[in-house]
């Protein structure tokens, strides 16, 4: 138990790394929760964190609503249109979770990407980030991958969830995604948690 509170309090409130780092991954989320990741977007950028904010290069599909839709809520949310770069994934049937961490690693490793920020809706955010470290841990593990969850937003807001199926408050989604990440992690998808853990000891 101890350890499952430590890898919380460290994935929503990571160190931010010194000086610029290569990218900005923001998960595909749906149309009620992207705002959260945007305004995490628009803050690493007037920060001076990062220059290139990622996004799947998808066409509208699982609850996303796709990259040119998503392109411009961002430019509308006041994210430069120069600053937004897109990760091939396509083509897929679905998009989900980790298909876009497979993508992310790999497209930062053929690009040399030492350092990379991830971001996504805080419901979802501790399994995105668990996704995207145990990726990495397989393909690049050399990438240093860094914590920054999306804004807040209602609790008690009724939203759309998981490839589009699930609806529920993000209160209520809370407990679906601890679900899933128990269930990845018996498959064998997902790295256990103190693996996750671990790596974010000795990451820096």
């Amino acid at each position: 138990m101890t350890g499952n509170v430590e890898l919380l309090q460290r994935i929503f409130a990571d160190v931010r790394p010194a000086g610029l780092v290569d990218g900005a991954y923001l998960f595909a989320e749906t149309e009620s929760n992207q705002k959260s990741v945007f305004h995490a977007a628009g803050d690493l950028l007037r920060h001076n964190q990062t220059h290139t904010v990622l996004i799947s290069d998808c066409a509208p599909k699982g609850g996303y609503v796709g990259a040119a839709a998503y392109r411009a809520a961002m430019i509308e949310a006041g994210i430069a249109d120069e600053a937004i770069a897109e990760v091939p994934m396509e083509p897929t049937d679905i998009l989900h979770t980790r298909i876009e961490a497979e993508a992310v690693v790999r497209f930062a490793k053929a690009r040399g990407y030492r350092r990379l920020i991830v971001s996504s809706v805080p419901f979802h955010h501790q399994r995105a980030f668990m996704t995207m470290v145990t990726i990495a841990l397989s393909e690049y593990p050399a990438l240093k991958l860094y914590s920054h969850p999306g804004a807040p937003q209602p609790w008690d807001e009724v939203v759309i969830h998981s490839q589009g199926r699930l609806t529920g408050t993000r209160a209520e989604l809370i407990a679906e995604e601890q679900k899933r990440i128990d269930q990845y992690t018996a498959q064998g998808d997902l790295a256990p948690r103190a693996s996750v853990l671990e790596y974010l000891r000795t990451r820096d």
